[in-house]
């Protein structure tokens, strides 16, 4: 197999990571829900009572205190890959995603979303340097790289309806890089698999286990396609924290978890590529609860959303309008499939009435002397 090691790993890891301000004030103490309310109507209506925060908390370590954010050991384990190896790491990985995918170029859209990401980071655990782009892709994604390579979907930036809830996404994809999932993720691999490296990245299916990567055309194996529970639980826990120390309300996350599990009930399949590996299930969003009361002391006020997100959301809306109008504009040329054409002559071929203005014809030249 001419694979090189360097290539096989960053195609492993790639699939391991798709104006004024609004403030909204402490919740007063939620009070108990109506015990006449349907089950299923439970989750749209805790969106509207906010989880009730302590006004001291008592950390039990560090990674519990949100004020040592940025002074604590998150990210530490057993990992082969340096700082310096990883950035470098994730640079190769972005440039492949980049030649694969199309970017949106509008300054004012690309400038808030990397403002937003860089407040978070500033307010996280990050020990690596981010750069922050926008795809061009109506799937609900982000992911992050190693080395801080960040990638948001226009669909997630379409589909959040407060900058806190698209805070809250992008607070989630970065808590996977502060705590260095991916690296991590490849160590436990070569660790396991260091003299048969094939087998590590092919498995015991051989090439099946490759698949595409949705909304990017490179092959990864299948079973980097996501993190582990606790890697999730542990970047749900750390985004909370860092959206929260950048001034959002973290109650956000879960208005974002509670809406995509209603939507899913409602038309099963439509859950966003961001949460296909992990959905929001009751117990995820039980759980944020918990740590939101938990960790979290209570503020005076939180930032909800701006205006300026409103615009940016509605200036990449029109973006996305024009594209597709682009694209399926009349004058456009396209491309018909084998199976297509196969078709047609199955249906009219046979008819000798009938016309296809798509099928070359061969016609004797007028001055042509077998002409009668």
């Amino acid at each position: 197999m001419n694979i090189t090691l360097g290539k096989a790993l960053r195609l492993g890891i790639l699939a391991t990571f798709a104006g004024s301000t609004v403030f909204a004030q402490s919740p007063p103490p939620a009070p108990d829900p109506a015990k006449s309310q349907p089950q299923s109507e439970k989750p749209q209506a805790s969106q509207d009572k906010p989880i009730q925060q302590q006004d001291s908390v008592n950390p039990k370590n560090s990674k519990e205190d949100v004020e040592a954010i940025g002074n604590r050991g998150v990210g530490k384990g057993v990992n082969f890959y340096s700082l310096e190896r990883e950035i470098a790491l994730g640079k190769g990985l972005a440039q492949e995603v980049e030649r694969s995918s199309k970017l949106i170029d509008d300054p004012v859209v690309t400038e808030y979303v990397n403002r937003v990401g860089q407040n978070l980071v500033r307010n996280s655990d990050a020990r690596v340097p981010f750069t922050i782009k926008v795809i061009d892709s109506d799937e609900v994604n982000a992911f992050a790289l190693p080395g801080g390579f960040f990638y948001v979907n226009s669909g997630l930036i379409l589909r959040a309806q407060e900058e806190s809830e698209l805070a809250g996404v992008m607070a989630h994809e970065i808590s996977h890089v502060t705590a260095r999932h991916g690296t991590r993720n490849a160590t436990k691999g070569e660790m396991m698999q260091l003299a048969t490296i094939p087998l590590m990245l092919l498995g015991p299916v051989g090439w099946a286990g490759y698949g595409i990567y949705e909304g990017l055309n490179i092959a990864i194996p299948l079973t980097y396609l996501k993190f582990s529970r606790d890697a999730e639980r542990e970047a749900d826990f750390l985004g909370l924290q860092y959206m929260y120390k950048a001034g959002y309300d973290p109650n956000a996350f879960v208005t974002f978890f509670e809406r995509i599990q209603v939507d899913e009930k409602r038309r099963p399949g439509t859950i966003p590529k961001v949460f296909s590996t992990h959905p929001p299930t009751p117990d995820r969003i039980e759980s944020a609860q918990k740590e939101i009361a938990r960790i979290l002391p209570n503020k005076p006020e939180y930032i909800v959303t701006t205006s300026e997100f409103d615009s940016v959301k509605g200036r990449l809306r029109n973006i996305m309008f024009a594209r597709k109008v682009q694209d399926n504009s009349p004058g456009k040329p396209t491309l018909r499939t084998r199976t297509e054409q196969t078709d047609k002559q199955k249906t009219g071929g046979n008819d000798p009435n009938s016309t296809d203005d798509d099928r070359p014809t061969l016609k004797r030249r007028p001055d042509s002397p077998l002409v009668n």
